[in-house]
């Protein structure tokens, strides 16, 4: 068993005020998004750094042109640091960004596992959602805009080498943010759990995530800047939650949301979000055990294992309503492209790590009943 996360973590409300305290770049650049721009989320970091380059065309699902184009701009700045700020987004494109000032090429050279033959630039990941647990794990997604694929680019020299993680940051995330990334912290901590890949170390993290997240979302999103304590406990999760899946791996629902994603750009935490309980329903026979502990920590009381596991994937699902995320029909995806979402989820790189073997027509049949819900 083997368990790895280098990153230096500063977790707690005010921490943002740090980043001038624990980084020793003389020439650093921001790498963010347009929204992140606009919620006044820069300015803190700039207060305390001063003029820096800020590349803020980041998308949300960011491609592998963006990449490619900001990368050569990069080479000619030659920095020291690369320092994410907002989501998941510009959190990946950050580490793409770090591993192609240093490396020649574009970023679809290097899909696949510590393809890099130098070391990326040191990374500083500072999450605005509460979903990403980018700013622990070792993985960048990316999409390939010629392929309409979601490439995962890994390496242990593309963990964050510090990461600030400030739940203030995310007291004025509007509702609709709080649904979908908490949701999408949800999923990374499920499918952790119930992955092949698990062990003993990454389900201490999962369980603990999964009740963390749980405990709080709902009073997050009916007032987040109110209730400070499930602010902190979901940002806390959402973390945890990357501490689990990325030494373990998530499972068929990235398989399939990174599909759509690609192919439609719908955001990843709604897709993730849509798609859980769906998923969990077709992978209970390979995993009812572990899906009753998951209930019965979140405090589903049920005779056997079986109902436990059934009465935890209603609960998703009533969460998922009440928390006013849509449906897979809402998308206005033609039946007709299930074909090709499946084929393209069997050759996304987690799909070993489901707990139930998936071949394209379990993804099909899986499509087909959230179509249906």
């Amino acid at each position: 068993m083997q368990y790895h996360m280098p990153a230096r973590l500063y977790f707690g409300p005010g921490e943002i005020q740090r980043v001038s305290t624990v980084i020793q770049a003389k020439n650093p650049v921001l790498v963010t998004d347009k929204g992140v721009v606009r919620a006044g989320f820069v300015a803190p970091v700039l207060d305390q750094l001063g003029k820096i380059p800020v590349f803020d065309g980041i998308e949300a699902n960011p491609k592998s042109d963006t990449i490619n184009n900001i990368a050569k701009e990069l080479r000619q700045l030659a920095p020291d640091l690369v320092i994410g700020l907002g989501g998941g987004s510009p959190l990946d494109a950050g580490k793409a960004l770090a591993l192609l000032a240093t490396n020649p090429g574009n970023i679809q050279d290097y899909e696949g596992r510590e393809k890099y033959t130098k070391d990326p630039l040191p990374f500083m990941a500072i999450p605005t959602t509460c979903g990403t647990g980018s700013e622990v794990t070792w993985v960048s997604v990316i999409t390939d805009v010629d392929r309409k694929f979601k490439m995962s680019i890994k390496g242990p020299k593309l963990y964050p080498a510090v990461s600030i993680v400030d739940p203030d940051l995310i007291a004025t995330l509007p509702q609709p943010m709080i649904a979908a990334t908490g949701l999408d912290a949800l999923t990374h901590a499920v499918e952790a759990y119930l992955s092949k890949p698990a062990t003993l170390i990454t389900d201490t993290h999962a369980v603990r995530a999964v009740g963390l997240i749980l405990g709080s979302i709902e009073k997050a999103f009916a007032d987040i800047q109110s209730n400070a304590r499930q602010r902190e406990d979901l940002m806390y999760g959402s973390m945890v939650a990357g501490l689990a899946f990325g030494n373990a791996d998530v499972t068929a629902v990235h398989c399939i949301s990174e599909s759509i994603g690609a192919l439609y750009d719908i955001p990843h935490g709604v897709a993730n979000a849509m798609f859980l309980p769906h998923v969990l329903e077709y992978n209970l026979p390979a995993c009812t055990q572990k899906m009753a502990v998951l209930a019965r920590i979140t405090g589903i009381a049920a005779a056997s294992d079986e109902q436990a596991a059934r009465t935890f994937i209603q609960k998703i699902k009533d969460l998922s309503r009440e928390l006013e995320i849509p449906g897979f029909r809402s998308l206005d995806i033609d039946p007709d492209q299930f074909a090709l979402i499946a084929d393209m989820s069997c050759k996304n790189n987690s799909n070993a790590s489901n707990p139930r073997d998936l071949g394209p027509s379990d993804y099909r049949n899986i499509l087909e009943a959230a179509h249906g819900a």
